[in-house]
């Protein structure tokens, strides 16, 4: 196994030079027809089945390499495209044309060097098509990683419409590769491949930089996403509400409708009795002494209720009283708060050389202040018109006393002259009764006034909770300025402490000064160096490690120098480089000594 896979990497070594070779004499794009090209692909698949196992089924043995390409699709989601557009074709039907046509999909994307490092470093998942000594399970697979990721610079076209990929053989022609080794390693090509490789670098950075801007915007674009579903919601809820409100407004005129139908109805009942009882007093005269006895129930009702509405009145004047009390201490409080307020304001013009984050939040708490006053005043405007409501209640209540005294007396008269003057006494039962009536009247309109005074007495009590819940929100804006304060004294300390390290500082500048004599002299030696070229380094100056095709050669742009990747991965701007460039591990170092000394003076 072990020689088998040396003699395939030397087999995939030999196939990718001479596939690059002949793309950079012939200076186009590859063909399928391309010789060198079909014996890469033969290479490839020999790869790729070395150490494979054979999975049994009713049918016979099924030996194919396609079993593990599939694995890519779950590991990359990139390579979704590819095994469609594989298992789409119509053409295909076995498990090596889909194998294959899915390497020349990989080769035109340019990614077949990725996709095969996604598999090799899940080798737990390659463990169930691969035997533990297979050139994919052991480091051979890597350095196959990194041979294949020279041909990242062609452009291969393949058309795959039309090729029989189930039945070619897959047979390594190695004529191809038995030429003068003198010839094929001439100095011109190996310039020409340099600077293949270097245009192929200066690409993957474009690449990973337009990868990081891609990925930035997506995030962006999901934000974006989520706010807009928010406000979608939002938007949902709101035109539900609307909706709802809707149904309970038409509930209540359906409700209103209904009662003023049964007050109508009451109403035009009322009416007919009335006219049955008059026809019935007419008829016969024993009548009279039942109306007579009903008026009199109905007048000690009537005293009942009137006992009602002194008592009512009473709680309402002693609503009135506690309202006024509640008014004279909102008066207080808002004498307290404008005090404070000017105490504030003060203060505040004392603390914006500080901080103007202080400036801004107290002008918000004077603007709530001030909203709050107009509610007070607003407040006090309905108070006015509920005093003088309540005066013109007690009024009429004192004209139906009297209007109530007058039937009183009139009744009394009635009863004295009732024995001599039975035809006055119909007269006036009839007066008595249409002053009853408009008195019911008057009654029913001062019970609405009332309950609209309730109602309007229960909005003022909300008010006035609003206004104690802004009160604390008050007290809560006091306790920050508190804290702003023992803020504000904090930043005093560290002011006076600072001032005192700019003395120590000023100590220090001397020591300081000779320290950048030094640094200068450093630059001066570093700007000394000049840039060796490929062939005269074989080991990295650093860490004195070999170059090989995995471990490959990078410049320095400070110092000249040519080093590993892993000892030269950091990037800085140099002021011959307007942007970040390749530099290695004691120059970075260096220069951001420099940077932290410059910004430290």
């Amino acid at each position: 196994m072990m020689e088998e896979r040396a003699n395939l990497m030397h087999m995939m070594k030999l196939s990718i030079k001479v596939l690059l070779q002949s793309a950079l004499s012939l200076g186009r794009s590859l063909d399928a027809d391309h010789a060198p090209l079909q014996q890469f692909f033969v290479v490839m698949e020999h790869c790729l089945k070395h150490g494979l196992k054979v999975k049994k089924s009713f049918i016979g043995q099924n030996k194919s390499f396609f079993g593990p390409l599939e694995l890519v699709e779950k590991l990359c989601p990139e390579a979704s495209d590819i095994a469609t557009s594989v298992r789409n074709l119509p053409e295909l039907k076995t498990a090596v044309g889909r194998g294959r046509a899915w390497l020349y999909l990989a080769l035109m994307q340019k990614k077949l060097a990725d996709y095969l490092k996604v598999l090799i470093d899940n080798k737990h998942l390659l463990s169930e098509f691969y035997e533990p000594e297979a050139l994919m399970m052991e480091e051979e697979g890597m350095v196959l990683v990194g041979l294949l990721v020279g041909l990242n610079v062609l452009d291969a076209n393949l058309c795959l419409k039309g090729e029989d990929l189930d039945s070619q053989v897959g047979v390594i022609d190695f004529s191809l590769y038995l030429k003068d080794m003198q010839d094929l390693d001439g100095g011109k090509e190996h310039e020409r491949i340099t600077d293949v490789l270097d245009q192929k670098n200066y690409v993957e950075e474009l690449n990973r930089h337009l990868s990081c801007t891609v990925g930035d915007l997506q995030t962006k674009i999901d934000g974006l996403e989520k706010t807009n579903s928010k406000l979608q919601e939002e938007l949902s809820a709101a035109t539900d509400r609307i909706f709802s409100l809707q149904e309970e407004q038409q509930q209540l005129r359906e409700q209103n409708e209904l009662i003023r139908e049964r007050s109508e109805k009451s109403v035009e009942i009322t009416k007919q009795d009335t006219k049955v009882e008059l026809e019935t007093y007419k008829q016969t005269r024993q009548g009279l002494d039942k109306m007579y006895s009903d008026v009199w129930k109905q007048l000690k009702e009537e005293k009942k209720v009137h006992l009602e509405l002194e008592k009512e009145l009473e709680l309402q004047i002693g609503m009135k009283t506690e309202m006024e009390i509640a008014m004279k201490l909102l008066e207080k409080d808002t004498h307290e708060k404008q005090d404070t307020l000017v105490a504030l304001r003060q203060q505040l013009e004392d603390v914006k050389a500080i901080n103007l984050q202080m400036f801004h939040k107290v002008q918000d708490t004077e603007s709530s202040l001030q909203q709050k006053d107009e509610v007070i005043a607003s407040f006090e405007e309905k108070i006015n018109q509920i005093m003088s409501s309540m005066k013109q209640m007690e009024e009429r209540l004192q004209h139906s006393e009297r209007a109530r005294q007058g039937a009183e007396e009139q009744g009394r008269q009635l009863q004295r002259e009732l024995g001599c003057r039975s035809g006055v006494l119909q007269e006036q039962l009839s007066q008595l009764q249409g002053q009853c009536s408009s008195l019911e009247k008057e009654l029913k309109s001062e019970k609405e006034q009332r309950q609209a005074l309730q109602r309007e007495l229960q909005c003022e009590k909300d008010t006035s909770s609003l206004l104690r819940a802004e009160l604390q929100q008050v007290d809560g804006l006091k306790r920050e300025l508190r804290a702003l304060q023992d803020e504000k004294a904090e930043l005093q300390k560290v002011c006076d402490e600072q001032e005192q390290a700019l003395q120590e500082m000023g100590l220090h500048l001397s020591q300081s000064k000779l320290k950048m004599e030094d640094i200068k002299e450093v630059n001066k030696a570093l700007k000394g160096h000049t840039w060796l070229k490929d062939d005269e380094a074989t080991h990295c100056k650093q860490c004195e490690k070999e170059f090989s095709i995995s471990r490959r050669k990078h410049h320095c742009r400070n110092c000249g120098h040519i080093f590993c990747n892993t000892c030269s991965s950091n990037e800085l701007a140099l002021p011959s480089y307007p942007k970040p460039v390749r530099v290695c591990d004691s120059c970075h170092t260096l220069l951001l000594q420099r940077c932290s000394s410059s910004t430290g003076s």
